[in-house]
């Protein structure tokens, strides 16, 4: 294994500790409202702004570019609120240290992850970026896409290890043939994450770092 796949929200930072997922949800709604749209009758009670991006794209596919841009506003500022994860640090200190690159794959938008890695010093840490599509919230995990993009056209996925901390992540890394680590950071994940396959679940990334410079482990 020579390269690190690795999701943003959980494994890098609490994405929305300081705006909270629900916040940006109501604040999306507000502004899309704002801008002449029309919302869903249930649309009200969806806490989870990337849920919401997808219902729109599955009810109301012509506000798809409009919710997207709003979203990818809110999550720039969320993620200059974000809780960074301290055990990452160690991630990269490790990658870097066996020459293995990192890139962060994630639902998220691409800018609201390059402001956050500006900001905690980690934009030299990382190879690139990988966020969603602009505009094609089908690109989103468990789709492969995103994780696809990052290796490459032509890659060996058997080159790459992917680190997540959901269902959806195990899933996408099926797809993509790439093996996923399932990070349980929180109660009641690691069943779920075992049982969507993932390779091993771990509850810290610090055993994950000692591997990366153990002599034992696969080059």
């Amino acid at each position: 294994m020579r390269h690190l796949l690795i999701d943003f929200d959980g494994p890098f930072c609490s994405v929305f500790a300081g705006l909270s997922a629900g916040e940006v949800a109501e604040r999306m709604r507000q502004q899309l409202v704002a801008a002449g749209h029309e919302l869903g009758p249930d649309w009200a009670g969806e806490g989870d702004p990337l849920a919401l991006l997808r219902r729109i794209a599955d009810e109301a596919p012509g506000m798809v570019a409009d919710a997207d841009e709003v979203l990818t506003g809110l999550e720039i500022e969320a993620a200059r609120l974000a809780r960074p994860n301290e055990e990452m640090e160690a991630v990269l200190d490790a990658a870097a240290m066996s020459g293995r690159a990192v890139v962060v794959v994630s639902n998220n938008a691409g800018q609201a992850i390059e402001g956050y890695l500006e900001k905690h010093g980690l934009t030299d840490r990382v190879r690139g970026v990988v966020g969603r599509v602009p505009g094609e919230p089908e690109s989103m995990k468990p789709s492969p896409r995103l994780l696809l993009d990052a290796m490459g056209a032509g890659a060996d996925a058997s080159e790459y290890v992917f680190i997540g901390d959901a269902v959806r992540d195990v899933e996408a890394g099926h797809a993509a043939g790439v093996p996923t680590i399932g990070y349980a950071n929180k109660p009641r994940k690691e069943r779920s994450l075992a049982d969507a396959g993932a390779v091993v679940v771990v509850t810290s990334l610090v055993p994950v770092a000692d591997a990366l410079t153990s002599p034992d482990i696969d080059s």
